[in-house]
């Protein structure tokens, strides 16, 4: 027996009942309960059957509320029967009862959750009462009726309830000092143990310490032994109390005296089912089976309930339970259904909630308003809104009326939505059928206002529910300042603490942490704290959460000293922190130098956390306790764990970073002794080590030989170094490969390396990859913050005229944030002007100056820097003015950006003006400034400028650096002023400069131009010993000055060193080489040539075959290049006149007529029309034949081909003939090759030499009327005084001459040009049509006497004296008449004769070559005065000029002093060899000595 064990009960005054304010919250449609988060108090609607939340709080405050504690000794097993050891599963000694109260929750499924409560406590904990109570009220027969009762219990039957609540009352009336004794043994009224257990029942309604004292005293007087159905009531009843030690106290003394019944097992099934432990439940179920009791279906609905409340459901689990109760053979009832379905409901899992409610119609168990609730709660839990509300429709017309819980669960599924048109209409709906609006609607509608952030109306809601009469409870309060604190509105939440604290609502463990939260987020350091110490006065004790939240505020403000002191209280307390709080704290202390705090956390850790030790060493790891992580590392590796990938990189990274390396090699030691089978990671560490190290290779060596790509898949740390390495060392392509091997591995890229990223794929120049990854992370709900981001992409996308990508991503971003940054719209405006969109950049501009933020000098630059790459150059004073007009100061970034712009474009006017006008601001030039100047001086020879700008730039301090030097060294070179060029290269040296490739590739050329080119090859050796390489332009003009004089050998050996070494030659260095070969008549080596060509993959062009033909005529053999011709015809490759025309001129050169006109029906014959190219030919070959009848035969030919101008020029004397020409050099301008030029130069030298001069002189002014010509060959109106007959032919050179003489003779008249300048005739040193222009003119002007001598620092110049020139021009008697005249009659001989590459005058050449033969090398005065003697004078001149050479000599010899001898001797020596190499350069009158015209000279 039971009692047989019972104590004696506690003394009266230990004994006290709570008050019956419990009443109230004990009433179970109205409950609902707010579900705990364990990371933030945040407030969330769900519908839960579990009453942890609030209730576990409100509960610890209504028993620290409690002025006197009831206290009931028998409560406690371990008191009651000390002999059986019971406190180690019972500890407490003593019971501190208090009434049971459920917390009203938020949850709009919370209303419906009531209800599944009271079935579950009808259903699975209390089947007594189904059999009894409630199926008697309900008037159907009880089930559990052991016997049949006769007349007189049937007569008494009819007043049980007013026994038994007679009885209830009395006992419920009794103060806190009094027994239930009193009222028991007074025996007032005659019970049946039947009365007893309905007493038992609803005594344990208000009071289950009062229930189990009556229980206590039945069996104190034995009155009744326990039977199933008393045993049952009141397990059922400390169950609902949640008093689940004393309940199995009881049941385990007595199951052992009674029978086993089904109904005692499924109590106690139910005490624990209430708890979630299912694993006892189905111990139970076990134990039934095993007494051969068999379990019912409640039994069943029992452990469903226990299960679907210890933990998350599994899938298919509902199924699988259902099936459960099937293979029993059991058929599941609505109570089965309901309560699966309403567990899918709080684990908002529709697809189970769904499938069982398709078994529950299949199986025709008809769903009842319970069941309907449940399913429109899972729906709307699961946003599907628009099917909850399909279900509630569907409900009505199945003949169910919708209750409060049915409108809050459809409230909550639009208010989960935040539809807040569909909560006013379902609330408008709910107060129209008269239920109204309760607590539950009121915390609904404010909880989703609070998540939508419209805290004005969630604090309106609240002031309307507490004037419609609704008095908001601790969930309201909870929920409103919840939110406010999210939205940041730290006012309005203390406020509404403080209305709380005013209506009497005690604030629960919840409230205190939301307002906590809201000061720790709003950074209120001191109010948090005050409000913590509140909660732990009102005697609420803090849980994990509130202290953990105190830390982290703790720790942000670095209070160290309380955070320790908080820390030792919460672990004082039972409470250990989560991990991240340890990590942040560890960081804290390790920064503070704390370490003896460190070593006390770290033991804490090892002895209270609970965590095994690679848990430990992670936790260290995050908490830079890296020393500390390394010892775990090895305890855990030694316990048998297997290695943490991040913890040991992580380490490895800090050892590495400090430059521990010895101790990083001696864990790595130690783990690959005591793990073999992480040699993976073991190199991922190392690679960590050698990334760190900056030993780049070594690390990608590292991961390319252990790289297979699968087994990196878990290490982060690893991609994260190697990726930010490469970055480093600008090796982006191998990052980015790098990176598609961490996406492959499934790692998310971090925050940081994701801006890593965007940088190398823009520094790739590919910015869409870039945009896209970007567009990834947010997707992905990583926001990139960092504003260098977005600058990165749209400069890229700026560099590659990309804008409009650039313009929507900046659309984008300005969809999102409410400003734009100013940085971002000034790389808009400059991705504008990159493209020259000038409009659109001004747009932006106008947009910041309207919306902000206002433009910068940034901006400015961006609207200049469009304008200038528009080419709208005129347009930026107008623009300047403008921003000047606006406000805005011109800075001298703007400045300098306009005075680049003008010097890219040459325009020196302006750069000079822009220039002047800064010095003039007060801006002071910079050293880029100075380059800039020089650079466009340079370009522009304006010597004597650069000059001053030098010593400007010594006056200001500044010396020129290389680039000023490199410029000015193209400057000289340009004018081929080679002296001026040596003193600057001197200049490099003596400044301590190291010339570059630049100054060393100008100086080679200056040589190739000087014809120096032995020299400038010993340079390029140099420069190719300092490791410089030199460009293949200065390979081409080495190759072709070697060419230009015939060195042929050291050219081609250039060439095959270019082509040994692997260098890519274009086609110009092989026509190149073709060139010389046709020069000295090689035409082996040019077919050579060809088979090169197509080793190298170059096909030989018409060009290409033109050239070889043209060598073949040069040397002789027209037959031979007559078969190119036939090849090129069979290969299909002449397409027009040009192949022919090489042949033809390889005829007319060989003097074969014949076979040159044979070639021109040929043409005809094969469809080709004969054209320019053919006439130029015959042209030539007609103004070099020797007299007019040859001329007229070959002009001829052209006639009786179609073209007659030439010979009617001879022929006739019209002027309609000379627009006629007009009309055909209109015609063939366009054309290529220039064709026009060629021709004018072909027939001014026909007309010249047959004396027609004057018609002559009308054809050269029409080429430079049509531009064939140059317009300033004659310098004269622009007071220049000189000319300029660079690539003229001699013929029309020679025109172009008597023109300028006639000019300058007008303007000496004037007394022009004025003295001291110097007039400057420019002949250049090239040759054409085999002739050289500077030793025609110079043949020329020497014979007229002319003052102008040859330039002394330029070769191919002619300068004379202004003073000289105008004395000649009046006084000599050359200078008479020179006005160009027609002969009247055709010359038989032609007037010009070409004299080895000299075309000078017929009656010259004898004199020339007497003078030549005789005495050699004269002056040019000296041949001037002898060319114009007599013959028998000349002679006789030269012949005393032999007499004195011979007398001088005669007087050397006689000189004793050998000093002076050897002076002599050596001044002799020097004079012939520079005399000797002057010759070989090929000159008249250079240093004022004379080379014969026909000695050897280079050719073109």
């Amino acid at each position: 027996m039971l009692g047989s064990g019972v104590l004696p009960f506690a003394p009266i005054s230990s004994i006290h009942r709570t008050d019956s304010n419990s009443k109230s919250s004990s009433s179970s449609s109205t409950n609902s309960r707010l579900p705990r988060n364990a990371a933030s108090p945040s407030i969330d609607v769900t519908t839960s059957n579990g009453s942890e939340g609030l209730k576990h709080s409100d509960n610890e405050n209504r028993k620290s509320a409690t002025t006197q504690k009831f206290t009931y000794s028998r409560a406690s097993p371990s008191v009651r029967w000390p002999h059986l050891k019971l406190s180690e599963m019972y500890p407490s000694t003593h019971t501190h009862v208090e009434d049971r109260e459920v917390s009203s929750s938020v949850e709009s499924g919370g209303s419906f959750e009531a209800k599944e409560e009271t079935q579950e406590d009808n259903d699975n904990v209390s089947p007594v009462d189904v059999s009894d109570e409630s199926q008697e009220a309900l008037g159907r027969r009880s089930k559990t009726r052991v016997k049949k009762m006769n007349k007189l219990a049937l007569i008494r039957a009819k007043d049980w309830r007013e026994r038994v609540q007679y009885l209830t009352d009395r006992i419920l009336a009794l103060k806190s000092e009094d027994f239930v004794a009193d009222v028991l043994d007074d025996r007032k009224v005659q019970m049946t143990p039947t009365d007893f257990c309905f007493v038992v029942k609803w005594v344990g309604q208000k009071s289950w310490q009062r229930a189990l004292e009556v229980y206590e005293w039945l069996n104190l007087r034995h009155w009744y032994s326990p039977n199933a159905r008393m045993l049952a009531t009141i397990l059922s009843v400390l169950g609902k109390a949640n008093q689940e030690a004393l309940a199995v106290e009881i049941f385990t003394r007595a199951e052992l005296d009674l029978e086993n019944t089904v109904q005692v097992y499924n109590a106690m099934m139910g005490v624990y089912a209430r708890n979630g432990r299912f694993k006892k439940v189905q111990e139970l179920l076990d134990l039934m089976r095993e007494r051969g009791c068999e379990p019912d279906l409640v039994s069943f609905n029992t452990l469903i309930n226990a299960r679907m409340k210890s933990g998350a459901m599994v899938p298919d689990l509902a199924l699988q339970l259902l099936n459960e109760v099937r293979r029993s053979g059991l058929k599941p009832d609505i109570i089965t259904y309901n309560t699966l379905i309403s567990a899918c409901s709080r684990e908002s899992n529709l697809e189970e909630a769904i499938k069982i409610f398709n078994d529950m119609e299949k199986n025709k168990c008809q769903p009842d308003l319970w069941t309907y609730n449940a399913m429109i709660s899972v729906y709307g839990r699961c946003g599907h809104s628009g099917k909850a509300e399909l279900l509630f429709k569907e409900l009505e017309s199945k003949g169910f009326f919708p209750d409060a819980v049915t409108y809050n669960s459809l409230l909550y599924a639009y208010s989960r939505e935040g539809n807040a048109k569909k909560v006013r209409d379902i609330c408008e709906e709910m107060v129209k059928i008269g239920l109204g609006k309760d607590e539950m609607t009121y915390n609904t509608i404010i909880n989703m206002y609070g998540k939508q952030g419209q805290y004005d109306k969630a604090l309106q809601l609240y002031r309307d529910m507490k004037l419609s009469g609704q008095n908001p409870d601790a969930v309201t309060y909870t929920v409103l300042i919840d939110s406010l604190g999210k939205g940041n509105k730290i006012v309005e939440a203390a406020n509404v603490m403080s209305e709380m604290l005013d209506a009497g609502v005690k604030p629960t463990l919840h409230t205190y942490s939301a307002l906590i939260c809201a000061y720790a987020k709003a950074g209120k350091r001191v109010e948090a704290e005050e409000t913590f110490k509140c909660m732990v006065k009102s005697g609420i004790k803090a849980d994990r959460l509130a202290y953990s939240v105190m830390l982290d505020i703790f720790l942000r403000f670095n209070e160290i000293k309380n955070a320790i002191i908080l820390y030792k209280e919460m672990v004082h307390e039972g409470f250990t922190p989560d991990n991240t709080i340890y990590e942040t704290l560890l960081r804290v202390l390790v920064r503070e130098n704390k370490w003896e705090v460190v070593d006390d956390i770290v033991r804490d850790l090892e002895e209270r956390s609970g965590i095994n030790s690679q848990a430990i060493c992670s936790v260290l790891v995050k908490g830079e306790c890296f020393d500390h992580a390394a010892k775990k590392l090895k305890v855990a590796i030694c316990k048998g764990y297997e290695l943490d990938h991040e913890a040991l990189l992580s380490i490895m990274s800090s050892y590495s970073s400090s430059a521990r390396y010895s101790e990083a090699c001696e864990l790595l030691e130690f783990l690959k002794e005591h793990a073999p089978d992480s040699s993976q990671l073991l190199s991922e560490a190392l690679i960590i080590i050698l990334c760190k190290a900056q030993k780049l290779d070594a690390a990608l060596e590292e991961y390319r030989d252990n790289g297979a790509l699968c087994s990196y898949s878990r290490s982060y740390t690893m991609f994260e170094s190697l990726i930010q390495e490469c970055k480093q060392n600008d090796v982006f392509e191998v990052a980015s490969q790098i990176f598609s091997d961490m996406r492959f591995c499934g790692l998310e890229p971090s925050v940081c390396l994701y801006q890593s990223m965007v940088f190398v794929y823009c520094r790739m120049q590919i910015p869409e990859t870039a945009h896209h990854l970007l567009y990834y992370a947010e997707k992905m709900g990583i926001v990139l913050d960092n504003v260098s981001v977005y600058i990165d992409i749209i400069e890229t996308y700026g560099k590659l005229k990309l804008w409009q990508k650039a313009e929507s991503l900046v659309g984008s971003l300005k969809q999102r944030c409410s400003t734009v940054d100013r940085k971002i719209w000034n790389a808009l405006i400059h991705s504008y002007a990159l493209s020259g969109c000038y409009e659109r950049a001004r747009a932006i501009f106008n947009t910041m100056m309207r919306d902000g933020p206002t433009p910068t000098v940034d901006s400015i630059n961006g609207l200049l820097q469009a304008l200038i790459i528009d080419g709208r150059l005129d347009e930026l004073y107008l623009v300047i003015q403008e921003l000047q007009d606006m406000g805005f100061k011109i800075s001298k970034s703007s400045i300098l950006l306009i005075l680049e712009a003008f010097a890219l474009a040459g325009n020196l006017f302006e750069v000079q003006k822009v220039y002047h006008g800064m010095r003039a601001a007060g801006y002071m030039p910079t050293m880029h400034l100075y380059r800039i100047m020089m650079r466009l001086l340079c370009k522009a020879k304006r010597v004597r400028d650069v000059g001053a700008m030098l010593s400007e730039m010594e006056e200001a301090g500044f010396k020129p650096d290389l680039q000023i030097f490199n410029s000015i060294l193209q400057l000289y070179s340009g004018i081929d002023d080679f002296k001026k060029m040596a003193f600057v290269y001197q200049k490099i040296l003596d400044s301590g400069l190291e010339p570059d490739e630049e100054t060393y590739n100008t100086l080679v050329i200056m040589y190739c131009r000087d014809r120096r080119p032995e020299e400038g090859l010993t340079l390029m050796h140099k420069m190719r010993g300092l490791g410089m390489e030199p460009k293949l332009d200065t390979y081409k003009s080495l190759i072709a000055a070697f060419g230009k004089q015939q060195q042929l050998q050291p050219a081609e050996e250039l060439f095959e060193e270019l082509r040994s070494n692997g260098y890519r030659l274009d086609r110009s260095f092989f026509h190149l080489m073709m060139k010389f070969y046709r020069n000295s008549g090689d035409h082996l080596k040019t077919e050579n040539l060809l088979g090169m060509m197509k080793e190298a993959d170059i096909e030989p062009t018409v060009a290409t075959m033109h050239l070889l033909m043209v060598s073949y005529g040069s040397s002789g053999q027209p037959h031979e290049a007559e078969k190119v011709l036939e090849n090129l015809r069979t290969s299909g490759l002449v397409s027009d006149t040009l192949p022919y025309s090489s042949v033809i001129d390889a005829y007319l050169k060989h003097g074969d007529y014949k076979a040159a006109a044979e070639k021109i029906m040929e043409m005809k014959e094969v469809g080709l029309e004969p054209d320019h190219r053919i006439w130029t030919c015959f042209i030539k070959a007609a103004s070099l034949s020797q007299g007019s009848n040859e001329a007229i035969n070959l002009l001829s030919i052209l006639q009786a081909a179609g073209f007659d101008l030439p010979i009617r020029l001879l022929r006739e004397k019209c002027e309609s003939i000379v627009l006629e020409v007009d009309q055909y050099l209109e015609k063939i301008q366009p054309l290529e090759d220039n064709a026009a030029f060629n021709f004018v130069n072909a027939l001014v030298d026909l007309l010249w030499a047959f004396e027609l001069r004057a018609t002559a002189s009308w054809v050269f002014q029409l080429a430079i009327k049509r531009s064939i010509y140059r317009h300033d060959i004659f310098r004269v109106a622009e007071k220049d005084w000189g000319a300029d007959f660079r690539k003229l032919s001699a013929g029309s050179a020679l025109v172009g001459l008597t023109l300028w003489l006639d000019h300058m003779q007008d303007a000496s008249l004037q007394g022009c040009p004025e003295s001291p300048k110097s007039v400057v005739l420019i002949t250049g040193t090239a040759e054409y049509n085999m002739v050289s222009l500077n030793n025609t003119l110079k043949a020329c002007l020497w014979e007229m006497g002319s003052p102008f001598l040859p330039c002394k620092t330029r070769t191919g110049v002619l300068v004379a004296k202004a003073h000289s020139l105008r004395m000649w021009l009046k006084d000599s008697p050359f200078c008479l008449d020179v006005e160009l005249k027609d002969s009247p009659n055709l010359p038989k001989l032609n007037s010009m004769q070409l004299v080895e590459g000299c075309f000078i005058r017929r009656g010259l050449v004898p004199a020339f070559k007497e003078i030549k033969e005789r005495l050699g090398i004269v002056s040019p005065r000296k041949f001037s005065r002898l060319a114009l003697l007599p013959d028998d004078k000349r002679t006789k001149a030269i012949d005393a000029d032999l007499e004195g050479r011979k007398e001088k000599l005669e007087k050397r010899k006689q000189v004793v002093d050998p000093k002076r001898l050897r002076k002599i001797k050596k001044l002799r020596q020097r004079k012939y060899i520079k005399e000797a190499e002057l010759s070989k350069r090929g000159g008249i009158g250079i240093q004022k000595t004379f080379m014969a015209v026909g000695s050897k000279k280079t050719r073109n």
